[in-house]
């Protein structure tokens, strides 16, 4: 049986590079002893072939195989562009 492509969908925090967005995907965690829920994220650095991402736009990625060093995720789709 085949693996589910892993999904995340995120905000891109910087789009300096060339082909390459870096993604923040949220999460909300509860803390362990207290109960209070708490933000966490981790950044992806992802895959855009054409560069059309821009800082602030919302995006969808997919897991993919590794690209470089540290990219493993590709854009899969840009689902709110950024104001402005």
């Amino acid at each position: 049986m085949r693996e589910r492509i892993k999904r995340r969908e995120g905000t891109v925090v910087s789009a300096k590079m060339t082909k390459t967005v870096l993604v923040r995907v949220d999460r909300m965690v509860e803390h362990p002893l207290y109960g209070k829920r708490v933000r966490r994220s981790t950044r992806f650095m992802a895959h855009d072939e054409r560069g059309e991402c821009k800082e602030g736009d919302r995006v969808q990625i997919i897991e993919s195989r590794p690209l470089s060093r540290n990219k493993h995720w590709r854009v899969s789709r840009i689902l709110k562009k950024a104001a402005g």
